[in-house]
């Protein structure tokens, strides 16, 4: 091959180009609940890989380790980091997490959601009432479910108590009846009530109770990078998205993708096709009223004392 044929392919193709050396690597915080899944489907499907990105997962089960993590530069991003913890960092560190993406949460997608054991009665969150329940990590978590519950009537102490529990541990608690009731998310709401441990009570609560509207949406967690990666690494970042945006539209076309809730968030084969999903927008396919929505329901928790200080939101999505 003469030199102007070998300076055209490299020129025509310059992904195989940067293909011929090593990978970018991202080292992305994990939660691993199903909202995890976008991750998993880049990096197992190749979108990654074909991007020039190195994914590494750094397992961190509750949103303030995940925060820690950004702010200390222990990993560029995080695959499902609570929005509110994002709210809170960013109303006193700006650009500590930025979204590309968000996840949104409705009785519809189902994430978030009350259940109550075999033989406890309630038909209704108002019939909570003397309940112990436990609660999903992080402040974040348990102010949703604090809120959710005073919307219909319920006061922590006087009515119930609330516990806060590692996600790993929920399902059995239910089945010893160590408590009646759990705010929880999936993957595990849908095993306790495969197993029998547990009934589901209400689904999309956030959206339901807190935004006011059944037919909107939470968005509660999403893909987040941190601002000092988005600056340093802009293509890389740019690539990073690209391939997340691939995984988003690949769980909507395709069911199959469900087979990776069981090597990486503990579902059985069986189970499996049965998990709930979240709605896997990209930030710059959102509309307006998904912003407005996302901006009350950080309003409401700035209300409540969870994020410190009010904050648009636009300030930390970015449409990559």
């Amino acid at each position: 091959m003469n030199r102007r044929s070998l300076l055209g392919t490299t020129l025509a193709t310059p992904f195989l180009a940067h293909a011929a050396f090593a990978a970018d690597t991202v080292k992305v915080a994990v939660f691993n609940v199903s909202s995890a899944l976008p991750f998993y489907v880049a990096r197992e499907r190749g979108f990654f890989a074909e991007a020039g990105i190195a994914a590494e997962a750094v397992p961190l089960q509750a949103a303030p380790l995940i925060v820690q993590a950004m702010v200390s530069g222990d990993v560029d991003g995080a695959s499902n980091l609570v929005t509110l913890e994002g709210a809170n960092i960013n109303s006193r560190r700006a650009n500590t997490a930025v979204y590309i993406a968000l996840n949104g949460q409705s009785a519809r997608y189902q994430m978030e959601q009350f259940v109550v054991r075999p033989g406890w009665a309630a038909s209704s969150l108002k019939e909570l009432k003397g309940a112990r329940i436990l609660s999903a990590p992080g402040p974040a978590n348990m102010s949703a479910a604090r809120a959710v519950l005073a919307s219909v009537g319920l006061q922590e102490g006087r009515d119930y108590t609330l516990t806060e529990q590692q996600m790993g541990v929920h399902v059995g608690a239910l089945a010893a009846g160590s408590f009646d009731a759990a705010y929880t998310l999936e993957p595990q709401a849908t095993i306790a009530e495969r197993q029998g441990a547990a009934r589901r009570l209400e689904a999309g609560v956030i959206a339901t109770h807190l935004i006011g509207r059944p037919d909107a949406q939470a968005w509660a967690a999403g893909a987040a990078l941190t601002g000092k990666f988005l600056q340093e690494k802009p293509q890389v970042a740019q690539r990073f998205a690209a391939a997340w945006a691939r995984a988003c539209a690949t769980i909507r076309s395709d069911a199959s993708v469900r087979e990776l809730l069981v090597p990486f968030m503990n579902t059985s084969a069986e189970l499996a096709p049965a998990i709930p999903l979240v709605n896997f927008p990209m930030v710059k396919d959102m509309a307006p009223q998904d912003i407005a929505d996302f901006q009350k329901f950080v309003d409401l928790a700035v209300a409540q004392g969870v994020v410190r200080s009010a904050i648009d939101v636009k300030s930390f999505l970015r449409p990559l």
